[in-house]
């Protein structure tokens, strides 16, 4: 009996190694550290912070990251919070793409975007890093602008001069009262990335 389950145990393993279809890799972008934690540029952070908090899940410290893992209807999704700083995030992707044998289409990266309005969302399949320095870093470690992000609005109410302190800044107490909601859909969405595919999932969250 014993030997059944070892081996039982042994296939399920290699077929779930053999099947890198069925796993994604969740990145939320953000800086390490108390003092950066309900900044606007850590909305990547805060995006999987909630949907562990939704789904009981726990992150562990390991190599280049916080990690946590979510099983969703035979799809598992690997949340990574990279340790690395946000200007050095490629560095962390990249280790747990290959640690994980996860395609580069299985790959979600969470960011914020100064160009769109405060919660609204845009998923794309492609596309330049536009000023940004994590998305930057991983174009450059990936060697390629083709992967999956999902960008959070944090809008441009900043005066000239002042973009570094917007970013790094708390959020308002307006942009905390509907932050919650958009959270949920941001949740969704990621749910989405896994069931439904990129697809359908852009043209279901884009605008949304």
């Amino acid at each position: 009996m014993l030997k059944y389950i070892f081996n039982f145990l042994k296939n399920k393993t290699t077929v779930e190694e053999q099947n890198p279809m069925k796993k994604f890799l969740i990145v939320g972008l953000g800086n390490i550290g108390e003092k950066y934690e309900n900044t606007r540029h850590n909305i990547g952070f805060k995006v999987l912070d909630h949907l562990a908090k939704q789904e009981d899940l726990i992150f562990k410290t390991e190599k280049l990251g916080d990690i946590s893992t979510y099983k969703l209807k035979g799809r598992t999704f690997i949340l990574l919070k990279p340790s690395t700083y946000m200007n050095l995030s490629g560095k962390s992707v990249l280790y747990w793409l290959n640690k994980e044998n996860i395609p580069l289409d299985n790959l979600l990266v969470i960011t914020d975007d100064l160009n769109l309005p405060f919660g609204s969302i845009r998923v794309k399949t492609k596309g330049s890093d536009g000023g940004h320095n994590g998305l930057k870093d991983i174009q450059d470690k990936l060697n390629t602008t083709k992967y999956n992000r999902f960008r959070f609005g944090i809008s441009d109410a900043f005066s000239k001069g002042r973009q570094v302190d917007y970013v790094l800044g708390a959020w308002s107490t307006e942009e905390k009262e509907k932050l919650k909601e958009r959270l949920d859909v941001s949740n969704n969405l990621i749910k989405s990335f896994g069931l439904a595919g990129m697809s359908n999932t852009m043209n279901t969250y884009n605008g949304k």
